[in-house]
């Protein structure tokens, strides 16, 4: 049932998803719709909504996408980072929660579904450092792009990028960034089935 929903999904992008990867993302709503009757991590309770509003939403991003290394900050449940990482194998990705069921949930989807390429870290994101920095410092539902870009400053390397994932974009809320930021690049998504709009704001 999910199967076909999900490649009947997939039919209206240009996304190239193999039959393993597809058996992957919907296995990951499998374990979310599973635990969310316990830890409530997400208020969509429907699996095929979950994957409309959670996996689709997520891999939707997937082409825009620079460079190897990147972080999603404020991740909740693995998103949109676990679907990325599932779709893309050869990228690495770091998954930041300051809640300790969330990250027990992300290592138990590592762990179910032998995803190599991600890392759980429970931490509030001002206190987190990494040696290296990022090629793209990712958040989605997060607070404003100000806000985002001031508590993650520190997270990307010098050719790295600040991926924002949004919904509506309020001209307000582009003038409050920091003036040190520069936005490159907005590009309207459209994610099958989803009758929202959804935006990527690339800010440099």
């Amino acid at each position: 049932m999910l199967q076909q929903y999900l490649s009947d999904l997939l039919k209206q992008t240009d996304l190239i998803v193999t039959n393993e990867q597809q058996q992957k993302l919907i296995a990951f709503v499998e374990l979310l719709h599973k635990w969310n009757k316990a830890y409530n991590l997400t208020s969509i309770r429907d699996p095929k909504q979950m994957l409309v509003r959670h996996v689709m939403d997520s891999i939707c991003v997937s082409p825009h996408l620079q460079g190897h290394r990147f972080i999603d900050v404020g991740t909740g449940p693995g998103l949109p980072g676990i679907p990325l990482a599932i779709i893309n194998p050869d990228k690495e990705f770091v998954l930041l929660d300051s809640l300790g069921k969330r990250t027990r949930f992300q290592k138990q989807v590592k762990f179910e579904l032998g995803l190599q390429n991600i890392e759980s870290v429970n931490s509030r994101v001002e206190d987190y450092h990494d040696e290296v920095g990022f090629d793209g410092v990712l958040s989605r539902a997060f607070a404003s792009m100000s806000d985002m870009l001031q508590w993650c400053h520190h997270l990307p390397k010098e050719t790295g990028q600040f991926v924002a994932l949004k919904a509506n974009i309020e001209q307000s809320e582009l003038e409050q960034i920091p003036q040190q930021f520069a936005v490159q690049q907005i590009i309207e998504l459209t994610v099958p089935e989803l009758n929202e709009p959804r935006h990527v704001v690339k800010i440099k």
